[in-house]
């Protein structure tokens, strides 16, 4: 009975939550392993709601205090319905100069909401796929971090533009 009663509980604040964000059109997360190897992509297939509005596109993350690194480097490719694919390497910062980790959370997971692109207007119909992987590389070495730790999820979001009513 407490077990169900609890499970409500935590059933309506969450609903509340993602409820309350009338800028989300799309917010899916996707567990790593404990490691993220180098060669593991993540990818989400997209079906804009439209081909007029624009909208902002992000990546999240969700880290812990076992990632040792004040940056993060990601290939993000996008593909879309007609063929056409646009890649790009991109850097976050993730800690400021002191080595506390930039984002938002109480815990030890630290939440980043990092930007990808600005304005996109889903001209094409059809599905997008967003792929995600990361391209870390230490210091003097060639060779790339074959498993990073300490990044517990990756997500991608996409929001409607925040209108100013003025």
């Amino acid at each position: 009975m407490l077990r169900n009663n609890v499970l409500l509980f935590l059933l309506l604040v969450s609903f509340v939550f993602t409820s309350c964000d009338p800028n989300r059109v799309f917010d899916v997360y996707q567990s790593v392993p404990n490691k993220w190897h180098k060669d593991s992509v993540v990818s989400f297939t997209i079906t804009p709601p439209d081909s007029i509005n624009a909208y902002n596109l992000f990546v999240n993350l969700r880290n812990t205090n076992a990632y040792k690194y004040n940056n993060l480097f990601l290939i993000v490719e996008m593909a879309f319905p007609h063929g056409k694919t646009v890649k790009d390497t991109l850097e976050y910062k993730m800690a400021d100069p002191s080595g506390k980790f930039l984002g938002t959370g109480l815990t030890d997971i630290k939440e980043n909401k990092l930007w990808y692109k600005e304005q996109v207007v889903f001209k094409e119909k059809g599905n997008y796929v967003v792929n995600i992987q990361h391209a870390m590389r230490e210091n003097g070495k060639v060779n790339g971090v074959v498993e990073l730790e300490g990044i517990t999820d990756v997500g991608f979001r996409i929001e409607n533009l925040v209108k100013n009513n003025d």
